[in-house]
């Protein structure tokens, strides 16, 4: 019954816009955990208060650099917009305000053009996208496994600002 209510009611994919929406507010809401983490750490003396929120923080920081690269390539956005997508990660509280700016100047419309009934790829980045847009499930453990291998790597290089200390 399942698998016939399926191909009835086929399940339709997340479109850039909620997409894109809902992680800048989680990286949003990340930086404030984060934030809350410091003044733990700092204030009260609660060294682990940092490890969670900015644990939670960079995992959400680096889904949305990813998916920031994804919309990029999808709807083939200038070179400056995409790089301030990715940009915005990096100040408190600018994914949001970013997004709405995206969508403002429509630049999140519309599906997937690389998906499944859309466009073909041309360019290895857009091969890319478009596998991970036809392959959802395999594209999203794929990039799970990539973002916590890359997050691991960052938690064994310690905090950033003892990197080049």
């Amino acid at each position: 019954m399942t698998g016939e209510k399926c191909r009835r009611h086929p399940r339709r994919a997340v479109s850039p816009r909620t997409l894109y929406s809902r992680l800048a507010l989680a990286e949003m809401v990340t930086w404030t955990l984060l934030i809350l983490g410091m003044i733990g750490k700092y204030g009260f003396g609660l060294d682990w208060a940092t490890s969670i929120g900015g644990g939670i923080h960079g995992f959400v920081f680096l889904c949305y650099a990813v998916t920031t690269v994804a919309v990029w390539i999808d709807k083939k956005w200038p070179a400056g917009t995409g790089v301030l997508g990715v940009a915005s990660a990096v100040i408190p509280y600018a994914t949001y305000p970013f997004e709405r700016w995206v969508d403002r100047r429509g630049l999140l419309e519309g599906p997937w053009r690389l998906g499944p009934d859309g466009e073909p790829a041309r360019s290895l980045p857009e091969k890319v996208v478009a596998f991970a847009l036809r392959s959802p499930v395999l594209a999203a453990l794929v990039t799970l496994v990539l973002v916590a291998i890359v997050f691991s790597l960052l938690l064994l290089a310690g905090p950033p600002t003892e990197w080049f200390a």
